[in-house]
């Protein structure tokens, strides 16, 4: 039987959502590894609606759920579904708009609060021993939630990042865009991604190592 791994999305853009990028070469690592994907993404609005070629505000409301459904081709379900019985492990794909949505750090930075549904499932799969991925900007939300267990953690090597992370009771290893950090005690991957890259090759290349990591850890 295939593993499951539960992808968690929050909308549909770098600025205001999930990272396309990111989410899609998630999709294609578990794919090409033999796994299915599960997606889901909060309801309710995004915290802001940004025009990508400005870089500015709009006026307007977006639905997370309905927004991320674009990525997943309309296969995916609400947050609210997903329990750690369901999947085989758990990952999470970044964007500003994660830092945005899933939790509030772009806005308040280490004393930034979580989703309560993104907080409840990362602590589910956690408890339950299940493996979880963090990408890009994610690190920092696994180390909001778990870094009372003082999990290991690389958001790549951005000094100011890495000091919220560490202030979080997690510890920060320095890697490159390309690579991943293991926490092999807490089944815990985490890659740069665009924290760091500069171009989509460096993405592809960390996140094809973290999802390859996370599913030996099944």
């Amino acid at each position: 039987m295939a593993k499951k791994a539960a992808i968690i999305l929050c909308g549909c853009g770098s600025r205001d959502g999930s990272e396309i990028h990111e989410s899609v070469l998630t999709l294609l690592a578990l794919i090409k590894l033999g796994a299915e994907p599960l997606f889901y993404a909060p309801g309710g609005p995004q915290a802001k609606v940004i025009n990508h070629i400005t870089n500015q505000p709009e006026a307007g409301e977006r639905d997370m759920l309905s927004e991320a459904a674009r990525i997943a081709r309309g296969n995916i379900k609400d947050i609210k579904e997903l329990k750690a019985c369901h999947a085989d492990a758990l990952l999470f794909p970044g964007g500003f708009g994660a830092a945005n949505n899933l939790f509030t750090y772009a806005e308040k930075g280490v004393n930034c609060s979580v989703h309560p549904e993104v907080e409840r499932i990362i602590k589910e799969f956690f408890n339950a021993k299940k493996p979880i991925g963090f990408i890009c900007i994610t690190p920092v939300l696994a180390a909001r939630v778990l870094g009372s267990h003082h999990i290991e953690l690389t958001a790549g090597n951005d000094k100011a990042t890495a000091e919220a992370i560490q202030s979080l009771g997690a510890k920060h290893i320095d890697k490159p865009a390309e690579e991943i950090h293991v926490d092999r005690a807490n089944k815990i991957v985490s890659t740069p991604a665009y924290m760091l890259a500069s171009n989509i090759a460096q993405v592809e290349s960390g996140i094809s190592k973290l999802v390859k990591a996370v599913l030996e850890m099944v």
